[in-house]
Formats: structure tokens, sequence, C-alpha cells
């Protein structure tokens, strides 16, 4: 699909800136409700530079590495229909994060025999033997998911398999000589197996989730796997199972220090409803991770630390295998919640990713705190952009007035001054008196999203029943946003990705205003809208 054509933004310029006063386990597929034409759901609802599978059912991200040139994204993915059913894993590469192209599904389930979550690396030196000497196999390593011990009632319905690749990851063989790799020891739900290679301890290690913890595996070979450890029990938020997890070390900005993360996504029991992803700061000796005694306090003072605070960041995982040169850790989630995703109004295809987010780890005062920005490639689809160095005025600040279009692509910036404590509410709107309303409740310290009167929401009595809230440390004085829209998603990165909120919204007619309402005078520095171009391959 094509996305719709838009006047530049210069001109716009002059009515700009003006002041007035858990996992389903059934495998039926159903087909929901046909709401609007096929047509006009990609025009209203396709995003524009968000992965989206050109049909068919997706959710967790997963088997993400990079290799010659190009990042995999592989998904968890259902063909057949626009609901969770028989698991695929879905393949879409791209050269810059932004614009993907969807490739041929890479790994087929057997009969009631499904492929879950889990990773892919690059045995650069062929420790599998699995190579066959003309490039580094790829090693992918997964949970395969035996519906029919399920259906018997049977607990052992999920254990860790592999495949190999030896064309960079485009076709897959099944490794039948040697599953499973790791056999299941006797739990519900065993499965989302994340492999890296430990550098600092020269080892391949495992991180699985293990119904209420995280357990720890090494290797030398990704086939035969040693139980070291586990971690999390009475630990953190346990509100549901806990799922897709991933283990890195990271350094310290702006220090020496190298500390490690443990990423653990959780359904239910997320800081606002149904699905979230939480994480720990620690140490690893290279079979045990200890949690920093500061986080721990964090951890239980919070009854857990998340990565994004609103409804729609789920099954969040990194990429293995970025350059040295490069030197981020990527990460891309699902862009939805358990509580509904099966609901939402599309009916050719359902989820998409978040952007895909630079992680970094940063210490102020005695805190570890996990901050997200989404990738600078995103800098280069910038077609226009119009700034304003200083703004200010009291009740209501328009700062895009009716008739805009172009917020349904762009990325908005800038610094609040000189706060009061008081509401600072800015407010998406259209034509048609649709609405999302986000900003600080500088009064009671939180960061906040409310989507009740954006558009669709009667498909389910969980979208949209409460605003999403993100809790801050005292009243702030300044306050700097970084907002990103793509048609049915808003992204907002707060202080330089200090605190992070994801949600979707299905809107009638699309966003054309924006504006900022308090009390208190409002102050605004650096304002910036930026009109992105990403053309779609759909």
């Amino acid at each position: 699909m094509k996305s719709k054509k838009h006047l530049p933004l210069a001109l716009y310029s002059a009515v700009l800136l003006s002041i007035t006063g858990f996992k389903p386990t059934s495998a039926i597929a159903q087909t929901s409700e046909v709401t609007v034409s096929s047509l006009a759901e990609e025009q209203m609802y396709r995003p524009n530079f968000h992965f989206t599978p050109k049909k068919g059912w997706m959710n967790d991200p997963n088997g993400m590495f990079f290799a010659n040139g190009y990042y995999h994204l592989f998904y968890q993915h259902y063909p057949d229909g626009n609901k969770w059913g028989p698991m695929h894993w879905g393949h879409a590469i791209s050269k810059d994060l932004i614009k993907w192209e969807e490739l041929p599904i890479a790994i087929y389930p057997d009969k009631d025999k499904y492929i879950f979550s889990g990773s892919a690396v690059v045995d650069t030196h062929n420790t599998s033997g699995l190579g066959t000497g003309k490039t580094a196999p790829i090693i992918a390593v997964y949970t395969l998911h035996d519906m029919t011990k399920e259906k018997e009632g049977k607990i052992d319905v999920e254990q860790q398999d592999i495949a190999f690749s030896n064309d960079n990851g485009i076709t897959w063989q099944k490794f039948e000589e040697g599953n499973p790799v790791v056999k299941n020891p006797g739990i519900r739900d065993f499965r989302d197996p994340k492999v890296s290679w430990d550098e600092t301890h020269k080892q391949w290690i495992m991180v699985l989730a293990a119904q209420d913890r995280a357990q720890f595996y090494k290797s030398s070979n990704l086939k035969n796997w040693e139980f070291v450890s586990e971690f999390g029990k009475n630990i953190g938020a346990h509100g549901g199972v806990w799922e897709c997890p991933d283990f890195f070390e990271i350094k310290v900005e702006g220090t020496k220090e190298k500390k490690w993360v443990l990423i653990v996504n959780l359904n239910p029991g997320g800081p606002n409803g149904g699905s979230g992803v939480q994480y720990f700061v620690g140490d690893f000796d290279g079979k045990t991770f200890t949690m920093d005694n500061s986080f721990a306090e964090r951890v239980k003072n919070e009854k857990g630390v998340w990565t994004d605070y609103g409804k729609d960041n789920y099954a969040g995982v990194t990429w293995n295998n970025v350059p040295t040169s490069d030197g981020r850790r990527l990460f891309i989630g699902w862009m939805s919640n358990w509580d509904y995703a099966q609901q939402v109004p599309t009916t050719a295809w359902r989820s998409s990713t978040t952007i895909p987010r630079e992680l970094q780890l940063i210490k102020k005062g005695n805190y570890y705190n996990l901050i997200s920005k989404p990738v600078r490639e995103l800098d280069n689809y910038v077609a226009e952009t119009i700034s304003a160095k200083s703004l200010n005025g009291k009740g209501n600040l328009t700062l895009v007035k009716d008739g805009f279009n172009d917020l349904t692509q762009s990325v908005i910036s800038l610094d609040l001054k000189n706060l009061k404590q008081s509401n600072y509410t800015f407010r998406l709107s259209n034509l048609d008196g649709e609405s999302l309303s986000f900003g600080l409740n500088n009064k009671e310290n939180y960061l906040f999203i409310d989507r009740s009167k954006a558009g669709k929401i009667d498909f389910s009595d969980k979208f949209a029943s409460t605003v999403s809230k993100a809790f801050l440390e005292g009243s702030q004085k300044s306050a700097a946003f970084k907002i990103v829209l793509d048609k049915t998603s808003i992204e907002i990165f707060y202080n330089n990705g200090e605190k992070v909120m994801t949600e979707i919204f299905f809107l009638n007619k699309p966003f054309s205003a924006l504006s900022i309402s308090s009390k208190e005078k409002i102050e605004i520095n650096n304002f910036k809208i930026q009109e992105l171009n990403v053309a779609k391959s759909h």
C-alpha cells in the first residue's frame, strides 16, 4: 500500500504555533466481523514504518540477528488467520531497521507441534559443527510446543529444539539428530530460549522462561546444554507467567563499568494491565545472575521496573551479532497486548512491532536505569521540519491547527520549562472530535496516556477503560518529550528515554491538530515537528 500524499509541511507553517486562550492455547483461528473495507483498512490502519505482516496474525518478535548488512527479524506468525493459531516463524529483513522486506516463512510447524519463540545466533566459529564451511551457520533455538500432549493434559508440552541455516537465514533445516537440545524437566511453561555468546566467559549462554523464574544454561557447541542456575522466584512482578527473556552485558554510559541486564516479559501483570516488559540489573559470574543491591531495593519498592509503561509493548528482545563497530544494543517489541490483541479492528492482518530502539544503561545517583531511544536511522526519513525556538502562553497553546494531516507519520519533540505543580496535557485531535490525551501530572508525579476518546474502543472492555500512568520521582522542573506517531500508534520517550510509553489506537480519521493546556503558564523550548516519508512495500 502506498501512503497518502500530503502537502509539504512548509505550506502549513502559517497555521502552526498560534496561541489561543497470558498466551492462548486454542489452535482455532476465527475471523472477526469486517468493520471496514480492506482498502479503507489499509489506508486507515496499516502503519507507515512499523513492521506488519502482509496478512495473518503476528505476535512475539524472535530470532533477531545481524549478518552481511541485513537485520533479520523473525516473529510468531499464523499466516492463515487473524487470531493466534499454529505458530510459524515469519521472516523479514532490513538494511536500516526502518524499511522492511517480508520474506517467505522461515520455519513451519509440524502437525500439532508449533514453533514458539526463541532466538538465533551466528555461529562464527562453527562450534555446532553444522556449517558447510562456506558461510557461518545460523543456529535458531526455539520452543517446540506439543499440542497433542497439551490436549492430553500432560505437563511436559514444551522443549527446546534447534534448526540451522547455511544461507544466512533464508532457508532452515530442523536438527533431526539431536532434538530436543533441552528436555522438559517437568515444568508446564518452559519456553522462549534466548541464546547469545558470552564474550566475558567464552561460552554460549541460554536464558529460559520457566513459569515464575528464569533458568540459565551454558554450552560450548549450542547442542549440549548444562543447567547452571535460576533467578526470579518471588522477585519482581509476578502477576502472570514469565515469558520471552533476554540477557546481555552492557556498558554503563560515560563509564568503564559493565553490568548485566535480564529482561523478562510478563503476562498478565504489566504496569497498566495485561502484558509488560520488566528488567533487572546486576552481575553474572558465568553461572549465576546476582541483582545489584540498589536495583533490588528499587524492584522491591516499585514492585517491578519496566522498559515501557504503556499498554502496547510486549515480548521485547534484542538483536544478536550487531557489529562491535556499531556497538548498540537494539531492541524491538510486539506493539499490542494479550488483553485485546485478537479483537483489534483489523482483519487482513493483526499486529505490528514497535519502532526499533537503542537501549542504554545509565546511572543516576545509586540507581541504574535502562533507557530507550528510537534508532537514529529514523532521522534519515525526515522529509520536512518545522521548528520554533520558544513558545509560551497560558490556558491553551495550539501547536498544530486543524487541517494538518502530516501527523500520521511524524516525530514531535519539545522541552517544557519552569514547570509548576499542575497538569500539562497534550491533546491530539481530528475534525471528527476524536482525541488522544497524554502528558504530565506534575502534582501527583506521573506521565499519562488516555485513549478513551481515540476512535474505536468498543471491541474490548480492557482497551481504554483506564488511563495508563508512569510514575516519576517527585515533581519535575523541566520535561523533554519525543513523540513518534505512525497512523495508529504513539510512542512517547520522556527525558531522553528514561520513561517510555507506547500505545495503539484506531481512528476514523487521522489526527490533524495538537495542543497543550495547563492552568499554569506554558513555556516550550525547541519545539520541532519532523514529517517522515517512509514508502511501504505492501
